[in-house]
């Protein structure tokens, strides 16, 4: 649950401009970690979890500018060792930098591991409630944004059966993850076939189809 909800506030998070989005994967991994040190698996445990998400992910854009500050002396190093045909030099500046990314998380979430239970629990728990019910609408807000982002990609005669096929199907809970797979392979194997027809638009005229069936369908409609 945690997750699903942290990935819809991150659809909402972009780059914009100068902008820079929160840092979603320091934020996902410190926000479990503090999830289960709290021991409160409840909504109320959620929703404070989530808090912390979106603090840890804000404050870790500091880190995410020192790494790539970092790496742009990593990137020059790397060009002296191509000008030199050194491919050997330029693999290992690939790695450093990689290995800069992974330890932008790495060493916050292991200081987060040794921390004591307890510390843990007292700094949510000193947390007052203006905070975190405001973080939290805060949150919803960014969710709401996530889904116009998603709808407004999706915003094509083609997709649209598919996006109302959704709804219908998410309050069957007899649907398990490989079932809910097969039938989204069904469907794109369907919307193959049928977009290799370039026959007829389905109304019976013997004007030619665009190439997209359902879309062909939808405007006879």
């Amino acid at each position: 649950m945690l997750g699903g909800a942290l990935q819809l506030i991150a659809m909402g998070w972009a780059n914009i401009g100068a902008a820079v989005a929160p840092d979603a994967a320091l934020a996902s991994v410190a926000s479990a970690i503090i999830y289960v040190k709290t021991g409160n698996f409840t909504d109320e445990g959620q929703n404070l979890a989530i808090v912390a998400a979106i603090t840890l992910g804000t404050v870790g854009l500091a880190l995410t500018m020192v790494v790539r500050t970092l790496s742009v002396a990593i990137v020059h190093r790397a060009d002296a060792a191509a000008e030199k045909g050194d491919f050997r030099g330029v693999e290992f500046w690939h790695i450093v930098a990689l290995a800069c990314q992974g330890l932008r998380i790495a060493i916050p979430s292991t200081f987060l591991l040794f921390l004591p239970t307890e510390t843990v629990q007292g700094a949510l728990a000193a947390l007052p409630d203006w905070f975190t019910k405001g973080m939290a609408i805060g949150g919803g807000f960014v969710v709401a944004v996530g889904y116009a982002m998603v709808i407004n990609m999706m915003a094509t005669p083609e997709v649209w059966p598919f996006f109302f096929l959704g709804f219908a199907l998410a309050p069957l809970n007899q649907l398990t993850l490989i079932a809910t797979g097969i039938i989204g392979v069904v469907l794109a194997v369907v919307y193959i076939r049928l977009s290799q027809n370039t026959g007829g638009s389905g109304g019976g005229g013997s004007q030619a189809g665009s190439g997209d069936p359902l879309g062909d369908i939808l405007n006879d409609y």
